[in-house]
């Protein structure tokens, strides 16, 4: 239980400056200092934001929205909200702490952002989520379509106040498959002697784990994190949605493995470069990576996947993955990709994976 535990208590100081156009008093507010939850979102802040900026604000209709660096927070993608995590650990490579963003009331870009419309909207994102994500589990969403009210409820309140028990109490009742993850802490021991792929026993349970891939595009080569240039433009980053199946026969599936089935692109391996997954050219998806690329289908004729270390994978000359962040974590490719889905994903079941890619010019 320790992973989740700090998964549900992680989160992110916010050091929010009111921006210098809605500014009618002197001297100006001193920035407004909040932990915000990694798991939660930036638009249920504004509670708290909005009556520590009122009194210095112009007139007017108050819209929320953030940017950071000049960039408008893009706190929604294809209608699905996206956490203050996943924002942090996308945009800012080098963690900034504080992350100084800007909070904005008026001028809202209506041409980048779709307008938040309070709680309820970032509530029923949250849920039909989670219908996605049990479809894609289980095969059928009816356990999230028959919860009660009140169920729906404390659900939704345990994530908003970062409750873990109470969102296991509720949770349980959807009963959403669960990969196993028995054999994980053996394979990575395992991996690390290099001990040959037969020795090494097979996962005991098929599981298909939802993901929502994020993936930031850079052309110029970097060693450090601070060297990576600002994200200037929502058109840099790639937003798709892919399940991964962990096999019973898969030996030691990895995170590596996964981000085979998630990335092939960047893998010269031609079996994955030729396949489909749930009727949609896996290069095509890629090809138009700014839509929501969802499917219940998962590739079936890969073979096994044995436990490798990952410089034995070749990556294609054109592009080479710079960073994976999971969590705030920078996990090692060798992973037990099990663990991870067991332990990192996000209330609403699905693993919200960060990844820095490299192409060419």
């Amino acid at each position: 239980m320790e992973a989740p535990k700090f998964v549900w208590e992680g989160a992110i100081p916010l050091q929010i400056h009111l921006h210098e156009s809605q500014v009618t008093t002197l001297p100006p507010p001193p920035p407004a200092l909040i932990l915000a939850p990694r798991i939660g979102y930036l638009p249920l802040l504004a509670p708290l934001i909005k009556p520590y900026f009122s009194s210095t604000l112009p007139p007017g209709v108050d819209t929320i929205w953030f940017d950071y660096n000049g960039l408008p927070l893009k706190c929604c993608s294809c209608c699905r909200y996206i956490p203050t995590g996943v924002l942090f650990d996308l945009l800012c490579p080098e963690p900034e702490r504080p992350w100084n963003i800007t909070v904005h009331f008026r001028g809202y870009p209506g041409s980048v952002l779709i307008p938040c419309e309070g709680e309820d909207s970032v509530k029923w994102s949250f849920i039909n989520s989670l219908k996605e994500a049990a479809y894609i589990m289980n095969g059928n969403c009816k356990n999230v379509m028959n919860m009660s009210q009140s169920d729906q409820l404390e659900l939704w309140h345990s994530v908003m106040n970062g409750n873990l028990e109470a969102y296991q109490r509720v949770s349980s009742k959807l009963k959403l498959a669960t990969v196993d993850d028995e054999y994980a802490s053996l394979c990575l021991q395992k991996s690390q002697q290099s001990v040959i792929e037969t020795d090494l026993p097979a996962q005991a349970k098929t599981g298909r784990v939802p993901v929502r891939l994020y993936v930031l595009s850079v052309s110029k080569d970097f060693d450090d994190l601070d060297e990576i240039p600002r994200v200037d433009s929502w058109e840099k980053i790639s937003y798709i949605n892919r399940p991964v199946e962990i096999r019973k026969e898969d030996k030691c599936f990895t995170l590596h493995d996964a981000l085979k089935i998630l990335l092939p692109e960047l893998f010269l391996d031609e079996s994955l470069m030729n396949v489909k997954l749930g009727g949609v050219d896996l290069e095509d998806a890629v090809r138009n990576s700014n839509e929501d690329v969802t499917s219940d289908k998962v590739v079936e004729d890969q073979g096994q996947n044995a436990c490798k270390r990952p410089e034995a994978c070749r990556i294609s000359s054109s592009a080479e993955i710079k960073l994976i962040r999971i969590q705030g974590i920078e996990p090692k490719l060798e992973i037990p990709f099990s663990w991870v889905a067991n332990n990192l994903l996000n209330p609403d079941y699905f693993l919200h994976v960060c990844v820095c890619v490299k192409v060419a010019q």
